[in-house]
């Protein structure tokens, strides 16, 4: 019958032992210390390797805490303990670890005096090596405690399994975690415990678990509000006293009640022991952020030349999370394509929960100029929606609109009124609700419909303008090219048409039009499609667009970027038709908290006339 010994998963005892004795010897011979450089003996996964060299003091002191020659023996010492723990770790409980200065081991009486006679300016060579030994399996994974048979299920270890402690632990927390959205709130699991047989190379594990009783959820106390009414956050919340208790639908609903934008963080606590009736009482901890917020803007393009604007923000108005969001800007300072300065105003009103959970009432009222090469406007707009969030991932809107306007076109002014009745349907899987924030993975998709009546002297106009737009970003690490985050390639498309008029029966603002960081960069903002004889852009009736684009990151704020754009805008309703222009370029970017800073230069690959030899573009966040 072979001895079965107990062998413990965590060493930190000794590890904190062996950091001290190693930082003690390094301050007694930091006044002379020996350079040294280190080499790991690849073990043949990759993996245990870079484990291995993580868990070494070795390597990761090299440079922060030069050692004197005896101290460095005794930090070489101390790694073979370590090391050895790291092998245990992955299922190797017969590995050993060698560890050679200068071609001596360590036991070598006369190695301190051999590293000590070593000229300064020299390294010594220290050659780590492991010998795995053989893999340990498990051989019987045992749960002892009085569970559902349905969560026994859900140990995802088996005998047979590579005995890997990070396996063996992940089991402890899927237990846990599985009772737990079971309803078991009070449950522990302790650690596991495994015994070894040396001459089999198993372990037997047993996992002990405390599951006490299913519950559900008491009293739900908020706590930490100041001037948001207690009433908006209960008619948010996604839990409810009397159901099913469950760690997870109640980190939905902490994270639901940070979206509504007036918390800086919200925790959650449940109590630690039941009420009088056997429920578990939960307490939702908020912290408000500051009422009143002011924010600047500023970008840069040679086709629109550079803008600035600021924008102050009420985030709970009348105590129940309502936004008032002013915001004014300044823009077509210097722009080729523009004739002069325009400025953009608005004022918007957002009341959530607006009738039912999910929802947005949205007022608008806004006032713009623009002086560009295409036309001249002067408009006040205003407009309300309701938004709806269908899913995490769905939302849509309905709405209306009105806008005032006088355009000068080719030195032609026309006064429009427009009426327009919005729709849209939006599909987001990127996680990422903020604009700036980098998008790593995911599609992001919308499609608009708006009918219009427009009112024109001698030329009213029924029609509507119909747009697609979808964005999806693949991270590289995917396919096991590159570390996660790092290497993105980003893709965009663009498909828009109006339907019911002719082209001059649209008003100028409302036809399509290419050019810039919105659909083609490196031609001139507006520049692609129609075009009067002196080659001021007309617009059109359909536009169709698209770019790829790659994204890398560099050390730990900067990355480049690398792109392609082409579109196309076409003279009747029918998009893809017409000469495709192309235009490519690179970028650099800045990453900052509150998102990339972007520099873009970008060529027309097939150069129309009025266009300049490259665009430049400056701005916060991706284009896209």
């Amino acid at each position: 019958m072979p001895r079965r010994t107990a062998r413990p998963y965590s060493r930190l005892g000794s590890f904190l032992l062996a950091t001290a004795s190693s930082l003690v010897l390094s301050i007694a011979y930091a006044a002379d210390p020996q350079p040294y450089a280190v080499s790991f003996a690849p073990t043949g996964n990759a993996a245990l390797d870079a484990a291995l060299k993580g868990g070494s003091q070795l390597e990761s002191l090299r440079r922060t805490a030069p050692v004197g020659p005896f101290a460095l023996v005794g930090r070489a010492q101390q790694d073979v303990e370590r090391l050895q723990t790291v092998l245990q770790g992955f299922g190797y409980y017969q590995g050993r670890v060698t560890i050679t200065i200068d071609g001596r081991p360590l036991d070598d009486p006369d190695l301190p005096a051999s590293v000590e006679a070593l000229p300064k300016e020299n390294e010594a060579a220290v050659a780590v090596a492991m010998d795995t030994g053989p893999l340990y399996h498990l051989r019987t994974v045992a749960i002892e405690g009085e569970i559902p048979d349905e969560i026994r299920g859900k140990v995802g270890i088996a005998s047979g399994d590579p005995a890997v402690a990070a396996d063996v632990l992940k089991a402890q927390q899927r237990l846990l975690t599985a009772l737990q959205e079971d309803g078991y709130a009070l449950a522990t699991v302790d650690a596991p415990v495994a015994y070894e047989d040396p001459p089999a190379q198993v372990l037997d594990v047993t996992l002990t678990v405390h599951a006490g009783s299913r519950t559900s959820i008491g009293e739900i106390t908020i706590s930490g509000l100041q001037e948001v009414n207690e009433s908006v956050v209960r008619a948010r919340l996604l839990v409810h006293t009397g159901e099913r208790y469950s760690p997870s639908r109640i980190e939905k609903a902490r994270q639901d009640l940070l979206s509504l934008g007036v918390f800086s963080g919200v925790t959650v606590k449940a109590a630690d022991q039941l009420d009088a009736i056997g429920r578990i009482p939960l307490t939702f901890d908020a912290h408000e952020r500051l009422r009143r917020a002011v924010g600047f803007t500023a970008a840069y393009s040679t086709d629109l030349g550079g803008s600035v604007g600021a924008t102050w923000s009420h985030r709970n108005l009348f105590g129940n999370a309502e936004q008032l969001n002013l915001s004014a800007s300044v823009n077509g300072a210097g722009g080729r394509a523009t004739t002069g300065l325009g400025y953009n105003v608005t004022a918007q009103f957002i009341k959530p929960e607006f009738q039912a959970r999910d929802q947005a009432l949205e007022l608008n009222l806004g006032a713009i100029k623009q002086k560009l090469d295409a036309y001249d406007q002067d408009a006040i707009t205003a407009g309300a929606a309701v938004n709806r969030k269908f899913s995490e991932i769905w939302s849509g809107s309905v709405g209306v609109s009105a806008e005032e306007e006088r355009i000068v076109q080719e030195t032609v002014p026309r006064d429009y009124t427009l009426l327009g009745i919005p729709v849209s349907v939006k599909y987001n899987s990127t996680g990422i609700i903020n604009p700036l924030e980098d998008t790593l993975h995911g599609v992001r998709a919308s499609l608009a419909v708006t009918p219009i009546q427009s009112f024109s002297h001698n030329n009213d106009a029924t029609f509507v303008i119909v747009q697609a737009n979808a964005a999806a970003y693949i991270d590289l690490a995917s396919f096991g090219w590159t570390v996660p985050g790092r290497s993105v390639l980003a893709l965009r498309g663009l498909v828009g048409t109006a339907q019911g008029a002719s082209l001059f029966s649209l008003p100028p603002d409302q036809r399509f039009y290419g050019g810039g960081s919105a659909t083609v960069r490196g031609f001139r903002y507006q520049s692609i499609g129609p075009q009067f004889p002196d080659n001021k852009p007309i617009g059109g009736t359909s536009i169709d667009a698209a770019t790829i684009e790659f994204r890398q990151r560099l050390f730990e704020n900067f990355g480049v970027a690398a792109f392609v754009d082409a579109g196309q805008v076409g003279e009747n309703s029918t998009p893809f038709q017409g000469t495709v222009h192309v235009g490519a370029g690179i970028g650099v970017r800045y990453y900052t908290a509150i998102g990339p800073i972007r520099l873009d230069i970008a060529v027309p690959l097939n150069k129309q006339p009025g266009n300049d030899a490259f665009e430049i573009y400056i701005g916060l966040g991706q284009v896209f």
